[in-house]
This record gives C-alpha cells, sequence and structure tokens, in this order.
C-alpha cells in the first residue's frame, strides 16, 4: 500500500543534516548520467498557476513529480513517489516542508565544494520561508560556521527570524553580502545583491528567483565571478533570468555556466583561489524532490509514520 506522509510528518522526520546528505547523493547520479530530469513546466490557471516538475533516478531506484498549485494566498505542493522498477506508487507526501529543505540542502552542498577554505560568516538577504532553510542547512553541511547576518525590508520580521535562527539583523542590503557566503532569498523581480558590494572570495547562492521574470544579481556580480554554476543549465536557460539576461546583454556566455554536478564530481574544480568571487544559481530540481522523498520515505518506515492509502 502506498503511504500518506503529511507536511508534520517530513518536519519531523526530515533534519537539514539528512537533506544535504540526500542532495548531495542526487548530485553525484546526476553526474554519473543515472538520473533523466525534466524541467518544470506551468499551466495557467484563474489567478495562479499549476507547475508540474518530474525525474527518474534509476541508481537510487525511485521515480517520481512534484505537482504544486499557487496562487498569491499561498500554495500547495505533493511528491508521487514511484518505484523505478515496477508499476507501484510507494509514497504520497506533502511537499511544501519537503521542498524548503531540499532547496536549502542544494545550498548547503555548494558551499561545502564552493565557499572558500576559511569561510566563517553567513549572510541572508531575505527572512521568509526559504530563508530559514538556507541557514539550518547551511550550518549543517559547514560546520565550523560562526556568524550569520541577515536583512530584510520589514524590520518585525528580520527581528523574529534573527531570533528564531540566531542571527544577526543587518541595516540594509550590504551587511549580509559583507560575509564569505551570501544567500539571496527573496521574491524581488529587481536585483537584491550588487557586485560592488561583494567582498573578495565570497560565494553566491542565489535561490529566489526561477521564473525568468525575476533577477535577484545584478550584472557586476556575473561579471566579477571566476565561476559560475547553476543545479541544471536546460533549467536555467529557461527560468533564470539571473543569467539568461547577462548573457543576452553578452556579460556571460553559456559555454562558461558549468553544473554543481561537475565540481561534486569532481569533472571541475570549481573554486581556484581564496579569492574568487563564486556564484551558485539555483532553480530547483525533481531530481532533489525525489531522492528527498525517498530519504523520507525510508525514515517514516523504520519510525511507523504516516498512513497507508488504500
Amino acid at each position: 500500500m502506498p503511504l500518506y506522509l503529511s507536511e508534520q510528518d517530513v518536519a519531523d522526520l526530515l533534519s537539514p543534516a539528512d537533506a544535504v546528505e540526500a542532495i548531495e547523493g542526487c548530485f553525484r547520479r546526476l553526474a554519473a548520467g543515472a538520473v533523466e530530469n525534466r524541467p518544470r513546466y506551468r499551466l495557467g490557471l484563474e489567478g495562479g498557476a499549476l507547475a508540474v516538475m518530474a525525474a527518474a533516478d534509476l541508481e537510487l531506484g525511485f521515480a517520481g513529480a512534484k505537482v504544486y498549485a499557487g496562487f498569491a494566498e499561498g500554495a500547495r505542493f505533493v511528491v508521487l513517489l514511484f518505484r523505478a522498477d515496477s508499476p507501484d506508487l510507494v509514497a504520497v507526501l506533502e511537499a511544501d516542508k519537503l521542498g524548503q529543505l531540499r532547496t536549502g540542502a542544494a545550498s548547503g552542498v555548494a558551499t561545502k565544494y564552493l565557499a572558500r577554505s576559511n569561510a566563517r560568516s553567513l549572510g541572508v538577504i531575505g527572512c521568509g520561508w526559504q530563508a530559514e532553510s538556507q541557514v539550518a542547512c547551511i550550518r549543517a553541511a559547514l560546520p565550523g560556521l560562526e556568524r550569520v547576518v541577515a536583512y530584510c525590508r520589514t524590520e518585525e520580521r528580520l527581528r523574529a527570524f534573527c531570533e528564531e535562527h540566531d542571527a544577526e539583523p543587518g541595516e540594509s542590503h550590504q551587511d549580509p553580502v559583507a560575509c564569505d557566503v551570501v544567500v539571496t532569498a527573496t521574491n524581488s523581480r529587481d536585483p537584491v545583491l550588487r557586485g560592488e558590494w561583494l567582498r573578495s572570495g565570497a560565494l553566491v547562492c542565489a535561490v529566489g528567483a526561477n521564473d525568468g521574470r525575476r533577477r535577484e544579481l545584478d550584472n557586476v556580480v556575473l561579471e566579477r565571478a571566476a565561476f559560475v554554476c547553476c543545479d541544471s543549465l536546460d533549467d536555467a536557460k529557461l527560468e533564470s533570468a539571473d543569467l539568461i539576461e547577462p548573457i543576452e546583454s553578452g556579460v556571460l556566455d553559456w559555454l562558461e555556466v558549468h553544473e554543481l554536478q561537475e565540481v561534486v564530481a569532481e569533472e571541475v574544480a570549481g573554486r581556484q583561489s581564496d579569492e574568487d568571487v563564486v556564484v551558485f544559481k539555483s532553480n530547483g530540481l525533481a531530481a532533489w524532490d525525489v531522492a528527498v522523498a525517498a530519504a523520507v520515505v525510508e525514515l517514516a518506515q523504520a519510525a511507523g509514520r504516516g498512513r497507508e492509502l488504500s
């Protein structure tokens, strides 16, 4: 019987460290060619959109799809997990928390492989839902992290975020940008990070914009970057305005953009120097959803969590 796992089940079972481990393994399988990943597509609804993304991970033994309906007042997410070798539906998972953790975990993996060797500080622009898992997962991936600085425009939200996540409040966008690792996790349509603000050696993880109409990074960020990578070139060419627009204006070329899986698999070096500015553009892959869903199901089966669907 398929297992049904609620948001609370996922939150109780999956730790940030578990998510980072699952996503790192996913990148290794992507590099080995064991995963087929399909980019997200969206269907228009009355005032919203239905998004669908799917992947088959033959080495892991699972395939699945994430489907979600998004509106101005919120969104609902679900992952359907199937076995890769038989017509069996393994689980149905409510997937808001799952998506939050897998996105944070991807930045954790990027930080593990691309941050400067002595990175000790994390700056976060944005204090919303996604920013929470960015801090938690990067802390799990970078045990030597000593300081977190956050900034968002709403003072009350900033204060609450910093209290909950043991962070320092910044007075402007420039305060978190002075850190070794800088995450942008906003819904802004216009850049919130300017390249001239970055210190030498910074790693930038841009995770907030994935619909081709919004940008978090200005062109100077890409001009300064010695190494640029993304989670998937196929996805980035469809929905990464942070890369599409600089490439269209001649600041960057697609031939200069790598995939993070190449770094994880040691096919390319990534960072060459502690002084390099490095960029990771994250859009979110269905392969991550499959990998993390499989991890949650394993944990649920061991703990006796969830309910069977007839």
